[in-house]
């Protein structure tokens, strides 16, 4: 065994002993990133936890906090405009208010789903004849790579090119849940984008939280720290993913973002609006508005009644307490975006029924 291998051991096994010999008061701890969700799942680390730990799935899962009414937005421009909408996959079967992308596409809608933002430029270059949108959705992590690939097609003079965006930003999300939780893990992709800084500014707001990496080790590490540190009584921030967290974080994609896109309102499922949580494209760049070059009239979307995605994001129940959950809505007829998105919460709860 490498000493690499010895020092990982002993972190474990240290903080495995921390966390299941806490005994303290109860804490409630949110995960407001949908891969971490997963994770403790797929490691087991719900089942090490004792009862003064609980884990409280939050709003970190960009395609579950996207309102039913950005989906509208999307159905109108691929059905009553003819826009080819590009997209990542999991927004296809995401409902809308009268239907989803895929009963747009049923209907004749032209819908591709690619994998970057730069496929839809090109695939905007290669049919020159269509227009192409494509759905900016995402926290600071994808943001970049819109900018990008604006930043593309401005080079190539694109003008069948647009976004409709749905970006959005975790600072407001994390003030507007901070009585549900005790401590955030924070989510290590996005630290790497904006940094550690923000964080040390919610500390000092009375926000407690521990940025986290997503291996089985940085996991319990993290969760031990949480119990170390909330005994000591005051709030607190660590970085328990140095080697990719840095406290500036990255600063091009912080540059680039800055160039193309400012602040604004934005809705965020089971939040409602928060102010300047949201990133738009700058008036600057406004050719490639989708919304502005189409004139999107304003749509306010309907979920299902019966759905409590709402809830689940802020934590306020489990998908267990849905009446619909596993039985009317399933991953193979979604009717919750919870449901829809491989980082969704009510999705890892019915992958991993058999161990909650």
């Amino acid at each position: 065994m490498t000493e690499q291998s010895k020092n990982s051991s002993e972190s474990i096994r240290r903080a495995r002993e921390i966390i299941t010999d806490y005994r303290g008061p109860e804490i409630r701890i949110m995960e407001v990133c949908g891969t971490h969700t997963h994770e403790i799942f797929r490691q087991g680390i719900r089942h090490l936890l004792p009862p003064g730990l609980r884990l409280i799935s939050g709003p970190g899962c960009p395609v579950c906090v996207t309102p039913a009414g950005f989906i509208d937005e999307a159905v109108w421009l691929a059905g009553e405009q003819g826009v080819t909408i590009c997209t990542f996959g999991d927004l296809v079967r995401v409902p809308g208010s009268r239907g989803s992308l895929a009963t747009a596409r049923s209907e004749g809608a032209s819908i591709q789903v690619v994998y970057t933002p730069l496929d839809a430029v090109s695939y905007a270059k290669h049919h020159p004849e269509k227009e192409v949108a494509f759905l900016s959705v995402g926290f600071e992590t994808t943001t970049p790579a819109s900018c990008l690939a604006v930043k593309r097609a401005e080079k190539l003079r694109l003008g069948n090119f647009t976004l409709l965006t749905a970006n959005k930003t975790m600072d407001q999300a994390y003030l507007a849940m901070a009585d549900s939780a005790d401590a955030y893990l924070y989510p290590g992709h996005v630290c790497a984008i904006t940094g550690t800084a923000p964080l040390k500014h919610l500390a000092a707001r009375g926000i407690s939280g521990i940025v986290a990496g997503f291996t089985a080790t940085e996991i319990l590490t993290a969760l031990a720290v949480i119990a170390k540190k909330r005994k000591e009584g005051s709030p607190f921030f660590a970085n328990c993913y140095p080697r990719v967290v840095a406290e500036d974080g990255n600063p091009a994609a912080k540059k680039l973002v800055h160039h193309y896109m400012e602040p604004c309102d934005a809705e965020w499922r089971g939040l409602g609006i928060m102010q300047k949580s949201g990133m738009r494209l700058k008036p600057d760049y406004a050719a490639f508005d989708a919304r502005k070059k189409f004139s999107i009239p304003k749509m306010t979307g309907r979920t299902n009644p019966a759905c409590r995605c709402g809830e689940v994001l802020q934590g306020k129940c489990l998908p267990k307490d849905c009446p619909i959950f596993a039985s009317a809505c399933t991953p193979e007829h979604p009717i919750g975006a919870c449901m829809v998105s491989h980082e969704g919460t009510c999705s890892a709860f019915y992958q991993y029924a058999d161990i909650t």
